[in-house]
């Protein structure tokens, strides 16, 4: 809610419609005729009292209420014995109390001035020791450090908000002592409640103390007034706040905050540097960089000018493109682009013009400007002889409809590179007689002429150009006279599918090989425009490493591909180090599903055509291995896969010789609302999300975990989960994000992202979720932490390590204890500078 962009009453309305539009997205608000509670509207209408009823924690003395009234802790003792107690802090706030006890109550207590420390996690020997260490959660274990003796009260609460109550009610105990009550006064009248104020004074233009607000806002204060008995639809300056405060806090943002903000309510520029540099791995961050931080998302202007990040600014920063989860270094071209062709995933597309399945479904040009737009640069075009002597596209031996073969023509020229100037790839299957294929030939040239790439390969060269030296350039692949084809003759493509398919009914094989070709006369106009791409048939790899050219490309049938990478799998891989070939899907698929792109990309596969018209995991994974690299459609392959005295085989299951493993530790925090699965059956209107991870690259990479189910809750989850994954080969690796409704009938889908591990920001990362059909998800976030280490080094990886991972720079853990952190901060900048003189010699060498 970046409310210094608005005025007056206008700022109001936008901060609670932002708010209630955030947390109810896709709910109408009405008020029902018999007078009952406001209810929410999706199918049906449910009570509002659905919403959380706890009160929001945002502040220190809101940690101090709640220990005031207590809460039940879990006890642990060195014997492994729990022991349930009911802890609560004496109303004078001297002495920290549980019942029932053994012990005389006034036994049963600390003082807490006899605290030294509140220790988080499982950090002390009776925890280590415990035989239920495994079973307690890290994130909701803390300790008491007490006494001149430094006794320890071990203690587990039943979440991590809670734990991250007493932590920081307690932490600010200690540090203020006896004037701990003389705070919490003075922090009343915190930069919200100033900033808050000041929005309401400006609205309330007759200075009545109050203001009315209409629609959705104007209900939720309705519901807000008959919970406390009062009549009248004015809104006093109090209530503004109390219903701000309900609806725009989020806990785990201020729990967040006090761990770097020395137990005050806001971060100072110290602190803030401290955070970017610890918990985001921003290199060279200074006190001025903490300060744009504050002057773009600090909503007050005390906070503005005395430099001050509250719990709102926090909130908008991690809330900003900043501190989503992708690199914003990957959204632009930042790969060498000067490598051959072969060195790089093509992103593309088969059957483009299908927009259902490939046995009956219908063409559209669309198929073409949805492809083109989303980054594809290699489309499928199946021309065959049509009516009035003007040549058609379908998927021929089958029902599908037919699009003109110009009209396909006029959209490829115009949106060729409207998404990425690097080359287009046209798969030319020709189907057609001699006499339309001059007609194709005629429409080529002249709609996309000097775009064509005409120059002939060199018998000299031993690569393809590169995309850069291509770049707005067309490239045709199809069949080419004077080498596989006799004269004016020569064999039908390789992949006719619609015959295949036909066959393949009939006939039960594995073979790409098995299915007999066909003759079928070439035009010379036609095959002269053929250059970089010349298809051929595939026979063995002995063969392709004896004879064929680097201008030749192969298509495989994904079966046949499968068999490949399975009976051969380090040939596969040096095939493909110099020579291109494509992957296509078995004809069998008739309903267009998809292939895992990633069992041919392990094989070093440039080209694996995906059905984009058929939403799912593995066109989630192509759409998010492409995404990086300014979603150009290129992406430089793994140097494992591009080195000729590399080997590698695709179906490794152990580390890969070479490279280093990665540590991957993300945790899942929280979610922010996740909207009810679409064509979902009468459960209710609340969601009981739950969220997957999972690993997709080579076999030693897969793995998945998830977290446990938040029942009735999609406005915002908490989850506080943490996994961790050893990744081999970070080149190739994919990490998906899936969140999904706990259903007795069968799990929902509700929301994913996916991103290339190379793309994945570390820190504390939003993540935008996506729908079924890949659209942004209005409002709807994960928010998680992400961090990296080297696997045998341990040393973590910064931000700045997204393009050269090679070059790992330590960091300091953060330890929340201001005097120690601050002392080895000053380290940080010699260690990097020590790393960068050992690598620059090393490279010397």
């Amino acid at each position: 809610y970046p409310a210094p962009l608005f005025t007056s009453k206008s700022k109001v309305i936008y901060l609670f419609s932002t708010c209630l539009q955030n947390k109810y997205s896709g709910f109408s608000f009405s008020l029902p005729q018999d007078g009952s509670r406001l209810r929410k509207e999706r199918k049906k209408t449910v009570s509002f009292s659905s919403m959380p009823t706890e009160k929001k924690i945002s502040s220190a003395s809101d940690c101090i209420n709640a220990m005031v009234d207590g809460s039940e802790l879990k006890k642990v003792r060195s014997n492994s014995r729990v022991y349930h107690r009911y802890f609560l802090l004496d109303a004078d706030m001297q002495s920290l109390r549980w019942e029932p006890s053994k012990k005389e109550s006034e036994k049963a207590k600390i003082d807490v001035k006899s605290i030294k420390e509140v220790r988080t996690g499982k950090n002390t020997e009776t925890f280590r020791t415990n035989g239920i260490y495994d079973q307690i959660s890290e994130d909701c274990a803390f300790s008491i450090i007490y006494g001149e003796n430094y006794e320890s009260l071990d203690l587990v609460a039943n979440s991590a908000d809670m734990a991250n109550i007493w932590v920081t009610g307690l932490r600010y105990l200690i540090s203020y002592g006896k004037h701990t009550l003389n705070m919490i006064e003075s922090n009343q009248n915190n930069m919200r409640s100033s900033w808050l104020g000041d929005l309401f004074e400006e609205a309330d233009a007759n200075n009545s103390k109050q203001i009315s607000l209409c629609a959705a806002i104007e209900l939720k204060f309705k519901e807000f007034h008959k919970s406390k008995d009062k009549v009248g639809c004015g809104v006093t300056k109090e209530e503004f706040i109390e219903v701000f405060h309900d609806l725009c806090t989020r806990p785990e943002m201020y729990f967040l905050l006090v761990q770097f903000s020395s137990n005050k309510e806001f971060l100072d520029t110290k602190d803030l540097t401290m955070f970017l540099e610890a918990e985001q791995g921003m290199a060279q961050v200074s006190e001025d960089t903490s300060l744009e931080v504050i002057q773009s998302y600090e909503p007050s202007k005390e906070g503005q000018l005395k430099g001050w990040l509250s719990l709102d600014g926090f909130t908008n920063y991690l809330m900003s493109p900043e501190c989503h989860i992708f690199d914003p270094e990957q959204k632009t071209v930042c790969q060498d682009m000067n490598q051959p062709l072969s060195h790089y995933y093509i992103n593309a597309s088969h059957n483009t013009y299908l927009i259902e399945d490939q046995f009956r479904g219908p063409s559209d040009i669309t198929g073409y400007i949805r492809a083109l737009k989303m980054g594809c640069r290699s489309v499928e075009l199946d021309v065959w002889d049509g009516p009035d002597n003007e040549p058609v596209i379908y998927t021929g031996h089958t029902m599908t409809s037919q699009i003109v073969f110009c009209s396909v023509c006029d959209v490829i020229n115009k949106y060729a590179f409207v998404a990425s100037d690097f080359p287009l790839i046209l798969c030319l299957e020709n189907h057609c007689s001699l006499k339309q294929q001059r007609v194709m030939f005629q429409q080529l040239k002249k709609i996309l002429g000097d775009k064509i790439y005409m120059v002939p390969p060199s018998p000299e060269d031993s690569y393809l150009p590169s995309p850069f030296d291509l770049k707005c350039k067309i490239l045709l692949k199809g069949k080419k006279l004077g080498t596989t084809c006799i004269s004016s003759e020569g064999e039908v493509t390789d992949e006719d599918e619609g015959a295949e398919m036909s066959q393949r009914m009939n006939i039960e094989a594995d073979d790409q090989q098995s299915i007999p070709l066909k003759k079928f006369q070439l035009s010379k106009d036609l095959s002269d425009l053929v250059t970089l791409c010349k298809s051929i048939a595939f026979k063995d790899f002995p063969t392709a490493f004896q004879s064929q050219k680097h201008w030749e490309l192969c298509s495989f049938n994904e079966v046949f591909a499968s068999r490949c990478a399975n009976d051969f799998p380090g040939d596969f891989v040096n095939y493909n180090k110099k020579l291109l070939a494509r992957v296509y899907p078995s004809p069998m698929r008739i309903d267009s599903s998809n292939m895992n792109p990633q069992d041919f990309w392990k094989c070093g596969c440039q080209i694996v055509a995906m059905n984009y018209q058929t939403p799912g995991l593995m066109m989630d994974l192509n759409i998010g291995w492409f995404r990086q690299n300014g979603n150009c459609g290129y992406v430089l392959r793994p140097a494992i896969m591009r080195e000729q005295v590399s080997y590698f085989s695709a179906n490794t299951k152990d580390s890969v010789p070479g490279v280093s493993p990665q540590l991957l530790h993300i945790k899942i925090i929280s979610g922010q609302n996740f909207p009810k699965p679409k064509g979902s059956g009468s459960k209710g209107d609340v969601v009981d999300p739950y969220v997957y991870v999972e690993i997709h690259g080579i076999p030693a990479d897969c793995a998945e975990q998830r977290t446990k189910t938040v029942n009735q809750n999609g406005e915002n989850p908490l989850f506080d989960e943490s996994f961790e994954f050893q990744i081999n080969l970070p080149d190739l690796a994919m990490v998906r994000f899936v969140v999904l409704d706990d259903d007795y009938i069968g799990d929902e889908f509700i929301g994913q992202y996916t991103i290339p591990f190379e793309c994945l920001q570390p820190g504390f990362r939003h993540i935008p979720l996506q729908s079924l059909t890949g659209e942004v998800l209005p409002h709807a976030w994960l928010f998680v932490h992400v961090a990296i280490t080297n696997r045998r080094a341990g040393a973590s990886l910064t931000r700045g390590d997204c393009l050269c991972r090679s070059r790992e720079y330590a960091t300091m853990r953060v330890l929340v204890i201001k005097a120690v952190d601050d002392i080895f901060k000053t380290a940080i900048l010699p260690l990097r500078e020590a790393t960068d003189l050992r690598e620059n010699m090393q490279v010397r060498e």
